[in-house]
């Protein structure tokens, strides 16, 4: 958390905000977690896009302002117990909370990656006509690795993270410890529909807030495609699948913790 539906909501809600607005103060004590942030002091901001998890500011001067969340990086319009940067404007006060410190912030010349490996590596976004069947089938079939963990990597397909990996895998039937090379093609054209349609109703649901409540939409509402889950956080409770009589477990995968159906997905 947050993955690509929590930080597209946060950018679509964000936008109207910042859009032709002038960057007048970027405030916080950790030069070494956000780098270079005075570049964007007096910098305008141009446009707004999001890259897999990260939120891209795309500055004059031909800069842009990256920000990785991390795992409970969020936006708030309030001052927050855990604010760490303040992002001031002229019409408004945006204020960057993350409890567990892991997200990032870098300012740099625009299209400069190279010290965000990730986002130099990246595959295509799952909703966009980059993200083709063929592109897809082509990354899965040359690699031998548990197929939960591909989707992790963010080379494949960008932007799926655990929570989106384990509805994906469920929908599509595919447990989460099979090799990607040993996957049918009916099974790779069944994922990667599963991706595209999980991703666009969680995107359209405002994310997923878990009971934790790590993530909050920047008006301090709640995302609702927890409610939606099929696999994700749902330990012993029954398969949702029509017909299937099987429960929810939880195991580890790729360091990660991963739900899913043994019933209906069968290794």
């Amino acid at each position: 958390m947050p993955e690509l539906p929590e930080v597209e909501t946060t950018r679509r809600i964000l936008e109207p905000y910042l859009l032709g607005q002038r960057i007048q103060k970027l405030l916080h004590s950790d030069p070494t977690r956000y780098r270079r942030t005075e570049w964007a002091e007096g910098r305008k901001v141009l446009g707004t896009s999001r890259r897999g998890k990260f939120l891209i500011l795309h500055l004059d001067k031909q800069l842009e302002a990256i920000v990785h969340l991390g795992m409970t990086g969020g936006f708030r319009f309030e001052p927050h117990q855990h604010t760490r940067v303040t992002l001031h404007l002229p019409r408004t006060t945006l204020y960057y909370t993350d409890p567990r410190r892991f997200g990032k912030w870098w300012v740099v010349e625009a299209g400069d990656y190279r010290e965000i490996d990730l986002l130099r590596r990246m595959g295509p976004e799952p909703l966009s006509q980059d993200f083709t069947l063929a592109g897809f089938k082509q990354s899965l079939l040359r690699t031998t690795r548990e197929i939960k963990e591909v989707l992790l990597s963010q080379e494949a397909v960008a932007g799926v993270g655990n929570i989106y990996a384990d509805e994906s895998l469920w929908l599509s039937r595919i447990h989460p410890e099979r090799p990607a090379d040993s996957l049918s093609r009916s099974e790779i054209k069944n994922l990667y529909e599963a991706i595209r349609a999980v991703m666009e109703q969680a995107v359209e649901a405002g994310g997923s807030t878990l009971s934790d409540q790590s993530y909050q939409q920047p008006d301090g509402e709640p995302g609702y495609f927890q409610f939606s889950h099929n696999a994700y956080d749902r330990t012993g409770q029954r398969c949702k699948r029509p017909g299937c009589k099987g429960t929810i477990v939880k195991m580890v995968v790729g360091g990660r913790g991963t739900h899913f159906c043994p019933r209906c997905q069968r290794l």
